[in-house]
C-alpha cells in the first residue's frame, strides 16, 4: 500500500525527526510504498495568497480565494507545488500528518499545507448542494477510501489533556483536524498516535514509544476508524446541518458527533 507522511518539525535531530525516520522505516519494512512531504526542507509556502492562480480569473476580479483556487483547479493553473502535493494524496492510500503540538494546534506551515493544497473542487466545493443534500462531505469526497491518522507530540503531561485537564480534553484539541480536516474530504481516520512529555524521553521510554508507534503503524489498514457519523446518512437534517433530536439525545459538543454504537 501507498502512505504519505506529511512532516512539519523544522529540526531534523528531534524526537518527532527520529519518529518519522522509524516509521518509514517500520512501513516499507511491512511492505509499503512511503513518500515524505518534509515542509520545512520543502521551504514549504505557507500563506494562500493570489500566487497560487498562474492565471488569475478574466475580468481584473480582486482576489478570493475561494473562487480563485476554483478556477484554478478547473483550468489546470495552480502552482506547481499545490499540484505535486495533490498528486501525492491521490496516489496515497493512507496519509499520516505528523507535528509537535504548537499553541493547541499544527504548525503553521502545515496548516499552510492544508489551506493550498485543499483546492475548491478537490477537496471541497464538490457535489450536489440543494436542500436534499449539502455537497459530498464529511465522510465523502475526493478522498474517501483513504485512510488517516495523526501523530502528534506536546511536551504538556497527558493528564493536562484528560476530561479534567487544564488543557481541555486531547480529542476536543484535535476535533477540528481529524473532523474537519481529514474527514471532511472523506477520509477514514484513525486514533490518534500521541507522545505526551517530549521533554522526559530517556532510552527506556524511547523504546516503549517506537514499540507503541510500530504496532500502530503495523495496524494502519486494519484498526477500526473513529466513528464519526457521515453527514448524508440520515443523521443530520439539511439543510439545517443539525443531528436529528433523536440522535445522541441531550449531547452536545464535539461528542454528539461520534457514533456511540461503534
Amino acid at each position: 500500500m501507498n502512505v504519505l507522511i506529511v512532516y512539519a518539525h523544522p529540526e531534523p535531530t528531534s524526537l518527532n525527526g527520529s519518529l518519522r525516520d522509524f516509521a518509514v522505516q517500520r512501513l516499507e519494512a511491512a511492505g509499503h510504498q512511503v513518500q515524505v512531504s518534509d515542509l520545512y526542507a520543502m521551504q514549504w509556502k505557507a500563506p494562500l495568497d493570489a500566487g497560487d492562480t498562474l492565471e488569475r480569473r478574466p475580468g481584473g476580479a480582486p482576489f478570493h480565494p475561494s473562487l480563485d483556487s476554483r478556477h484554478a483547479f478547473e483550468n489546470g493553473v495552480q502552482s506547481p507545488d499545490i499540484v505535486r502535493e495533490q498528486e501525492k494524496l491521490r496516489w496515497a492510500d493512507a496519509v499520516i500528518l505528523q507535528f509537535p503540538l504548537w499553541w493547541f494546534s499544527m504548525p503553521a506551515i502545515l496548516k499552510g499545507w492544508v489551506e493550498r493544497v485543499y483546492a475548491y473542487g478537490f477537496a471541497y466545493g464538490v457535489g450536489e448542494h440543494s436542500d436534499a443534500r449539502w455537497g459530498n462531505r464529511y465522510g465523502e469526497g475526493n478522498l474517501a477510501g483513504k485512510r488517516a491518522m495523526l501523530m502528534v507530540t506536546t511536551g504538556g503531561w497527558e493528564s493536562h489533556y484528560g476530561p479534567r485537564g487544564i488543557n481541555g480534553p486531547m480529542d476536543d484539541i484535535l476535533f477540528p483536524i481529524q473532523h474537519g480536516i481529514l474527514f471532511y474530504p472523506g477520509f477514514d481516520v484513525l486514533p490518534p498516535f500521541l507522545v505526551y512529555r517530549t521533554n522526559r524521553m530517556d532510552a527506556a521510554r524511547y523504546q516503549a514509544t517506537t514499540d507503541a508507534l510500530g504496532e500502530r503503524l503495523d495496524q494502519l489498514f486494519t484498526a477500526a476508524p473513529i466513528a464519526f457519523r457521515p453527514q448524508n446518512s440520515g443523521a443530520y437534517e439539511i439543510p439545517a446541518l443539525t443531528l436529528r433530536s433523536d440522535i445522541a439525545a441531550g449531547q452536545t459538543g464535539y461528542a454528539a458527533h461520534v457514533s456511540e454504537a461503534a
